[in-house]
């Protein structure tokens, strides 16, 4: 009933946020993106993202004042990477009569507002048109170095990086991907990565210990992937994790090896390694590079996973769950040879 409930409003907002008079800066037409956490209606100058009602455990906005949290909170964390593009949050208002943004009446809810970018300038439709150079490789490799040595750190954000805790999560994903064992990940390499990851805790206790006392835990970016990233004449990069603290307080290489491992993914060997050496190279963090391939190898076993979930959706088709079939098996063989390098 809950879902239900859930799926009613998301269509009821769809219908009244596709009505372009709702827009002050009165678009001819408005489109909608959907996720399974957000609806994004674009009306050509601006975007606004309005938050699902949804609970998936990792993030809770079952309510308008968590919700109206999270949306102020995003524009908060994505402006430290983004300049101009985030430009606050609307309420969305019904007088009884119409609904309007920032207008008379009842807040029903909240949207991010945005500036709306061309899709062209992302890096991963860039990446397909082969359009990405070594040389931004070495911007981008700036643009986060910049980042990670002013994110915020301290005693609470450190504790997220202890061995202990990172491994609640990677227990939390076999434990989830148990059931996909010869469906998207063969038996062999599901219990090749988890015996590897094990073997990583018990034997780099002082290499963690050592990242934490170095300062490279830091309040991160936390979703750092090619189509995050929009370039021009600043580099902007957008949708940091705001729902949940402990996928932002990260080791600064987890950030770097979303990204590193995005490229591989696509076979852009090339570029990832120009990536993480431009990276060290500016940081001085050589000690990097002894954590890369674990969490490189954490972050393609996520993907894995998100693309083994997509198949308990009940409107997917056969084509759409063949394509998620064969994206995960390539996210869990990278996770896979990423294991084997540690």
């Amino acid at each position: 009933m809950k879902n239900e409930k859930c799926k009613l409003k998301i269509d009821l907002l769809k219908k009244l946020l596709l009505d372009p008079s709702v827009y002050p800066d009165h678009p001819e037409e408005v489109r909608v993106r959907e996720t399974h956490i957000s609806l994004v209606f674009l009306t050509g100058r601006y975007a606004y993202k309005v938050k699902k009602a949804v609970d998936f455990g990792f993030l809770d906005f079952t309510s308008l004042e968590k919700r109206k949290h999270y949306c102020r909170r995003e524009v908060t964390l994505n402006r430290r990477l983004s300049s101009g593009i985030y430009l606050g949050v609307a309420r969305i208002m019904f007088d009884g009569e119409r609904v309007s943004l920032n207008g008379r009446g009842e807040v029903i809810e909240y949207a991010v507002r945005m500036k709306q970018i061309s899709e062209e300038r992302f890096l991963d439709r860039l990446l397909k048109k082969n359009r990405v150079t070594p040389r931004m490789m070495d911007q981008i490799s700036e643009k986060l170095v910049q980042f990670h040595r002013t994110a915020e750190t301290g005693d609470h954000i450190r504790r997220f990086a202890r061995p202990e805790r990172i491994k609640q999560d990677t227990d939390e994903n076999f434990e989830q991907t148990r059931g996909y064992v010869g469906v998207t990940i063969s038996k062999r390499t599901y219990s090749g990565i988890q015996a590897r990851t094990d073997e990583f805790y018990r034997t780099r206790e002082g290499l963690f210990q050592r990242r934490m006392e170095s300062g490279a835990i830091r309040d991160c970016h936390g979703d750092l992937r090619l189509e995050h990233i929009v370039w021009g004449e600043e580099i902007a990069i957008l949708d940091c994790i705001e729902f949940n603290e402990r996928f932002r307080y990260t080791d600064v290489a987890a950030d770097l090896g979303f990204l590193a491992m995005d490229l591989d993914y696509e076979g852009r060997e090339d570029l990832s390694e120009r990536l993480v050496r431009s990276y060290v190279l500016k940081s001085g963090d050589r000690e990097l590079r002894g954590v890369l391939d674990f969490y490189q190898c954490y972050r393609a076993y996520v993907r894995g996973k998100v693309e083994s979930f997509r198949l308990e959706a009940a409107a997917i088709s056969e084509k759409e769950k063949r394509e998620a079939i064969r994206r995960a098996r390539r996210y869990f063989n990278l996770a896979r040879r990423y294991a084997q390098r540690f």
